[in-house]
């Protein structure tokens, strides 16, 4: 396949997956704790990729290790905490919605540390977007009560994201997409996630049942697919497109966890779908042009 066609299709697919993933981490939360959701999803992750590290030791970049660390922690590891937290106060479909502003925090990452250049009209759709982001951290639920803690928590993992997009498009796009992502979560994040794990209390409270075995199902397809297997593919779309590209991913992943939250029963009030709106509306206005290295 060559690169063009192969960077669409997998656009697609990692929007497919990625947007899923807020619906079976609420799905998960019905199960455990939300830092036990995200624990378990990174090493999940991390055992199944284990044998692929190993394998491929000799590969390991020991040169590049601060920027693997860095990737790893910010794009694998923090987010995984932050968005379970939120859904505890907001559904999965704004989770969704909030999570593509990751090509405004792309933008703004890579023109302070990574010296891309910025557009005006590049500009324009950020403050486009982020006008939406605020209507829709000022809308409330269906409640009407205001939740601006969850929206600055999932801004927060956004960011962590894009500094994760920048580091490995600018840093780490010489290692292959599979051997990164068993590096990534075998080689740095399994101890992390074990200790996470102990501290939150999920061995003492381990009991063989029914209610265990049906979250492990849900954070599995969420660790195998929504990390593992998402990752693997978003760090082949790195590189051979840019990180704006990569990033756009997030126009149709809300798409995707609108519908799913719809299908579950989730409603979104006008002031969210306003917000929404132009959330998207800025997106696709900046897109217009890449972003490219000076």
């Amino acid at each position: 396949m060559n690169p063009e066609k192969e960077r669409w299709v997998l656009l697609v697919v990692l929007s497919i997956i990625w947007g899923s993933s807020f619906i079976l981490i609420k799905k998960s939360l019905e199960h455990f704790t939300p830092y036990e959701v995200g624990a378990l999803r990174v090493l999940i992750a991390g055992i199944v990729l284990l044998p692929l590290a190993i394998l491929n030791i000799k590969k390991f970049p020991r040169k590049h290790l601060k920027w693997l660390i860095i990737a790893a922690v910010t794009g694998n590891f923090i987010p995984m905490f932050l968005f379970p937290i939120a859904e505890t106060q907001i559904s999965s479909s704004i989770a969704g919605i909030i999570n593509s502003m990751m090509p405004i925090f792309v933008i703004i990452v890579g023109t302070l540390f990574w010296k891309f250049s910025t557009s005006k009209r590049q500009l324009i759709g950020v403050a486009i977007s982020f006008s939406g982001a605020c209507i829709l951290a000022l809308s409330g639920g269906e409640s009407g009560e205001l939740k601006l803690i969850p929206i600055v928590l999932l801004l927060l993992a956004t960011l962590c994201y894009a500094i994760s997009t920048t580091t490995v498009k600018s840093k780490l796009h010489e290692i292959p997409a599979k051997i990164l992502s068993a590096f990534v979560f075998s080689f740095v994040l399994i101890l992390p996630s074990l200790i996470t794990l102990v501290f939150s209390g999920f061995f003492n409270n381990l009991h063989a049942n029914e209610n265990l075995f049906v979250g492990l199902g849900f954070v599995s397809l969420l660790s195998i697919f929504g990390t593992g297997l998402a990752m693997m593919l978003n760090y082949r779309l790195l590189s051979i497109s840019t990180p704006l590209f990569a990033s756009t991913v997030t126009l149709l992943m809300p798409v995707v966890a609108v519908i799913w939250g719809i299908l579950d029963g989730e409603k979104l009030t006008p002031m969210q779908g306003l917000g929404g709106v132009v959330i998207l509306a800025g997106l696709i206005f900046l897109r217009a042009k890449p972003l490219v290295t000076k």
